[in-house]
């Protein structure tokens, strides 16, 4: 059984450090852990405005979990701050995302993210060039707040990432949010029948 009292202490905890101090994200590689916990997604007023949001450059967009480690899950998967790695848009449901609703002024285009075994539509890649377009606006427009889940966690941190997402209701997180996302939901959707369509050239 989940301890209310430990959950809302460890909730407070994270909202303090999540609407805290934030980095660019070029820069966040000097400052986040390489620990399990929680990450929030930030954007600037232009970003909101891109999305179709009203800005609210003080609330974040997305709210999102590592459980191993928020160096490999977030700046290396989500933002691809490591040159050796490149960006995924297929194994990231956070990009899946921005794309989606960036679809348009970033001339995005959905594609199976295995195009030897095309399937699993909703997990789509995007086109060439599409990846390198998205990560630069990424990385221009949007920051980064972590907070390092405590060693001894008395609750699991999906519960504590629950908590906040509700809190919150981030624009970006479709998972678990009390929000209603229907442009989110409808943008994923059509990108996710693009990929579908996809055929090699001949």
């Amino acid at each position: 059984m989940i301890s209310a009292p430990a959950l809302e202490e460890l909730t407070a905890a994270a909202v303090a450090a999540l609407t805290g101090e934030r980095w660019a994200i070029t820069d966040a590689v000097r400052h986040v852990p390489a620990r399990p916990g929680l990450y929030a997604i930030y954007g600037d007023d232009q970003a909101w405005r891109d999305l179709q949001q009203e800005p609210a450059p003080d609330a974040p967009l997305y709210i999102g979990k590592a459980e191993k480690s928020l160096v490999s899950r977030d700046l290396n998967g989500h933002f691809a701050t490591n040159p050796r790695s490149a960006p995924r848009t297929g194994g990231s449901t956070v990009r899946r995302s921005f794309a989606a609703l960036l679809r348009e002024p970033l001339d995005l285009h959905a594609v199976p993210r295995n195009l030897v075994r095309p399937e699993r539509f909703p997990n789509y890649a995007l086109a060439d060039g599409g990846d390198a377009r998205l990560n630069e606006w990424m990385h221009a427009r949007l920051t980064l707040a972590v907070w390092p889940a405590p060693a001894d966690m008395p609750v699991p941190l999906k519960e504590v990432e629950t908590a906040v997402i509700v809190r919150f209701t981030p624009p970006i997180n479709l998972d678990r949010n009390p929000g209603k996302l229907a442009r989110l939901s409808a943008a994923r959707a059509e990108m996710a029948a693009e990929a579908s369509r996809w055929r090699p050239e001949a």
